[in-house]
């Protein structure tokens, strides 16, 4: 049990589902936060947070924002919520910090900036894995100048994504269903933050394959930017070539996985029917029976390879493999096992210094702009032009 009175930083969670727990380990072992207060629809979930935390809960995220311990309000609810959460914690005055997508359409993260801008909060977008330390580590880089400007960026991962259990809403693209708003949001953030951040065109095509599962599941993009850097972004979720293969199995929250139960998520959706998939969906969120992995390495999202002047940089989660005009150095990523610990910097010195990240509202709202161009493009076939990006702050010039 923890102690609502402690000088840690108060969190109040909003939706203690999934995304939430892939959060709850590092909230629990960083003393720099305390977990305060919870809100959700479950009231098995709810009695678990009370019973553990020794925290109350509240039925409406008005309440849990109005809570006195609560600096913090962590919006991990469903996307299509996102924007009436985030509103309500703002006009407490309280900081956000919320999963991506930001939101699932540009009207709603417009909303979500407008709220902060007359509010004593401030919103990070995240966590995503560009705060991941090998991301950091590539940005330094790309700052110093050392292998001259870079020039493109390659970005690959293939999962089992679409074949997990699944709530209904999770397949329907306008609820923010498929993989363009719960993964590619990952790979847009980190390429938009290697590459400086000003998306100028995003031309994609999108795959919705599988009658079943009838959102998208799989995506390339190409982004161009600003500054003339360009970025190709693959994805596929249909559960064939798993990426994590070449990271000795290190899976994307950096646990360890056995290459024997390949194929284990298709086979379980073959014999069980919708009523059992949601139940299977509950049993990975938040409950009287939590069930957890500690991380053997860092996270990742995948393959991903920066091409400089003069060097190619591959990227993995334990190292860096630098291939320069006549040698091939490695660099190891350290923190070697850093979890979610750069959102969580980033969330202490917006409390207690000011400091807002990159990833702030507004970069939030650029990252859907560009999932929003997949989509948009995946259907038209036209090239989509960016018109609301935001720059990297210190971002070289590209010569």
């Amino acid at each position: 049990m923890q102690d609502r009175h402690t000088g840690a930083i108060g969190v109040g969670v909003v939706g203690l589902g999934r995304a939430f727990m892939l959060m709850l380990a590092d909230l629990e072992n960083d003393p720099r936060f305390n977990l305060v207060a919870a809100c959700d629809t479950r009231s098995s979930a709810r009695e678990s947070f009370s019973s553990q935390y020794a925290a109350p809960t509240y039925s409406t995220v008005k309440a849990l924002a109005d809570d006195p311990y609560v600096e913090v309000v962590y919006i991990a609810s469903p996307h299509q919520l996102h924007k009436d959460h985030a509103i309500a914690a703002l006009a407490a005055g309280k900081h956000v910090l919320i999963e991506k997508p930001i939101a699932i359409d540009l009207a709603s993260s417009r909303a979500i900036i407008d709220a902060a801008v007359g509010s004593k909060g401030n919103v990070i977008v995240g966590p995503s894995h560009s705060f991941d330390p090998q991301i950091e580590a590539c940005l330094q880089i790309i700052k110093s100048g050392k292998y001259g400007s870079l020039r493109m960026i390659r970005t690959n991962y293939y999962t089992d994504f679409m074949y997990r259990p699944r709530r209904p809403e999770e397949l329907r693209t306008e609820e923010g269903g498929g993989v363009v708003f719960s993964q590619a949001a990952h790979q847009v953030d980190v390429v938009r933050l290697l590459a400086g951040g000003q998306t100028a065109q995003v031309y994609a095509h999108t795959g919705a394959w599988d009658r079943k599962r009838p959102s998208e599941g799989a995506y390339t993009a190409l982004l161009k930017f600003e500054n003339g850097i360009s970025a190709n972004l693959f994805y596929s979720g249909f559960a064939h070539y798993d990426t994590d293969e070449e990271f000795q199995w290190m899976s994307e929250l950096g646990i360890k996985k056995d290459p024997a139960q390949y194929g284990a998520a298709r086979r379980l959706l073959q014999t069980i029917d919708d009523k059992t998939e949601q139940r299977l969906k509950n049993l990975r969120a938040f409950g009287p029976d939590i069930n957890s992995q500690s991380p053997a390495g860092n996270e990742h999202f995948g393959g991903l390879v920066l091409t400089f002047d003069q060097a190619d940089i591959r990227v993995t989660p334990q190292a860096l493999y630098i291939y320069e005009d006549e040698q091939i150095r490695t660099e190891p990523v350290l923190p070697a096992i850093a979890g979610r610990r750069g959102v969580l910097n980033a969330l202490w010195a917006l409390v207690k210094d000011g400091v807002s990240p990159v990833q702030d509202g507004r970069w939030g709202h650029a990252t859907l702009e560009v999932c929003r161009g997949i989509l948009t493009s995946g259907k038209s076939g036209d090239v989509q032009i960016m018109c609301e990006q935001v720059p990297v702050p210190g971002y070289p010039d590209v010569k």
